[in-house]
């Protein structure tokens, strides 16, 4: 598959002129309806699976004028636009499926027309690429910096170059993170599936995919939104080392240069700011409690 992959990018020349096209949005956004119909629903219900494949084709049909659209109209409101009206298809597509059941109709469409919508957001930027290498001398995945200086042109060519810098900061962040979160997930998820409720579920008749989406992931993640909150909060704080490393200007960089020079205005700003993201995000970790546990109650 990997060999495949790569005689294709070779042969259309992808990585010089990358491009997703009518074609791959469509067959993503069909992968997709399936994807979401499944976790969701399940396959077996036609008409959210046939909402889904509808939303899919369409965000196909309505690729063409969009690129008129943005060819025209190259401003952030025209993302937003495109974003709402996306929902809005969807939406439409969901209710006339749906039959007696229109929300998971809706839903499922909704989600599918929201995937296609930002495919195609995401062919658009990519055709700023060739324009960018030229831009910065050959040299496209920055390494130092947030920006690349003097760098004008459209949106596309910023959200190019903003995406350039952001791909190693983010990556090292994350990979942080993620052998955490994946065990966590994992031992979390272990321990629900052995408690009575799932059990209960299991006996009543539901299938697999219901017991596990519906009834044990959710309380699974009551843990994992405990440890997101408290590493958002941190990392609103500043990544010290992170920023050192690719020379980004954030709160960690800030808070060293406030020590070195014994600076108290910055370093209390710096304590104030974390702290009151430290509350907000425990805020909205306690609201996400009561969203993934319907036992659970904020009053």
């Amino acid at each position: 598959m990997i060999a495949g992959i790569l005689v294709y990018a070779n042969v259309t020349d992808f990585f010089s002129y990358p491009n997703l096209g009518p074609v791959w949005i469509g067959i993503i956004g069909i992968g997709a309806a399936f994807a979401v119909t499944q976790l969701t629903t399940g396959i077996s219900n036609r008409r959210a699976l046939y909402s889904a494949l509808t939303a899919a084709v369409l965000g196909v049909v309505l690729w063409w004028p969009v690129q008129y659209v943005f060819f025209y109209w190259p401003d952030w409101s025209a993302v937003l636009l495109l974003g709402a009206v996306a929902l809005a298809v969807g939406a439409l597509v969901g209710w006339l499926w749906g039959g007696h059941d229109r929300g998971v109709s809706i839903r499922t469409a909704m989600i599918t027309a929201f995937i296609s919508s930002a495919l195609t957001l995401i062919d658009r930027i990519m055709g700023a690429w060739p324009d960018y290498v030229s831009n910065t001398g050959g040299r496209p995945i920055a390494t130092i910096g947030s920006q690349t200086p003097d760098l004008g042109g459209s949106i596309w060519l910023q959200s190019v170059d903003t995406f350039s810098h952001l791909l190693l900061p983010t990556l090292t962040i994350m990979l942080i993170s993620l052998a955490s979160y994946s065990r966590y997930s994992r031992g979390s998820l272990l321990e629900v599936m052995s408690m009575d409720y799932v059990r209960t579920a299991r006996a009543k008749g539901l299938n697999e995919r219901t017991v596990v989406m519906r009834h044990a992931f959710r309380n699974a993640l009551i843990p994992l939104a405990t440890i997101v909150a408290f590493d958002l909060g941190g990392l609103i704080g500043g990544a010290v080392i992170t920023e050192t490393v690719f020379a980004w200007r954030g709160m960690g960089a800030m808070f060293v240069a406030a020590l070195n020079i014994v600076d108290v205005n910055s370093i209390m700003g710096v304590f104030i700011v974390t702290s009151v993201f430290a509350l907000l995000f425990n805020l909205l970790a306690d609201i996400a409690y009561s969203v993934l546990d319907p036992r659970i109650r904020v009053s």
